[in-house]
């Protein structure tokens, strides 16, 4: 049996919807956190990038 967007019909018990909505906050909560991370270590390496291409000039 399929929902209305083709996935697969909602057959568990409310518990297990809600320990899925849990695993999904705390991935959602660590990818989060890696993309700060991420976006932390870029603007380091670009901070980089300019210092040293002025010093090659």
């Amino acid at each position: 049996m399929r929902d209305a967007d083709g996935r697969p019909a909602a057959t568990g018990a409310p518990q297990d919807t809600e320990a899925e909505l849990a695993r999904l906050r705390a991935e959602n909560a660590r990818v989060a956190k890696a993309e700060k991370e991420w976006q932390l270590e870029r603007e380091i390496l670009r901070r980089a990038a300019a210092y040293f291409a002025r010093e090659m000039k």
